[in-house]
């Protein structure tokens, strides 16, 4: 039995015509998370200037098209934003921007955010700075490690 996701135009856009594709050579930041269970990999890319403003980012994803989607549109969210706004981006928002997604892809939100973390986290160890409310990143993120779920049907 085969069940058919119905994912949003936005998600399709994101997927088919994503953006910020790519690497940033001498990046100010580098983060690369992972899932395991569905071995979806994101590397994200940072630009920050001297303000703490970034002024370019680039991502690489090894997954799924919620993932490429998901990674593009984290992207897109924190363009020319300060490193504090970076921060407060939430799987939830990039859900949001994206006009949802199925349940069984919500983690693609999650790594598209622990990607972003870890890069801040890469640039705040490189240049001495502190963020405040960032913490450590994991490389691999699992099911338990946060409040939602992860595609196990309910009944």
């Amino acid at each position: 039995m085969s069940t058919k996701l119905e994912y949003s135009d936005k998600v399709v856009d994101h997927f088919t015509n994503p953006r910020n594709v790519g690497e940033i050579k001498n990046a100010s930041g580098v983060g690369t998370v992972g899932n395991a269970k569905c071995g979806d990999i994101m590397r994200v890319y940072l630009d920050i200037d001297d303000k703490g403003f970034i002024k370019d980012v680039k991502f690489k994803t090894f997954g799924c098209g919620a993932a490429i989607a998901t990674s593009s549109m984290a992207t897109e969210l924190v363009k020319g934003k300060h490193i504090d706004e970076a921060l407060a981006l939430t799987n939830k928002s990039v859900m949001e921007a994206l006009d949802g997604l199925p349940q069984v892809k919500v983690h693609c939100s999650l790594l598209a955010e622990e990607a972003i973390h870890a890069a801040l986290w890469d640039y705040a160890q490189k240049s001495h700075v502190t963020i405040d409310g960032l913490k450590k990143p994991k490389s691999d993120i699992h099911e338990d490690d946060h409040d939602h779920d992860h595609g196990e049907e309910e009944e």
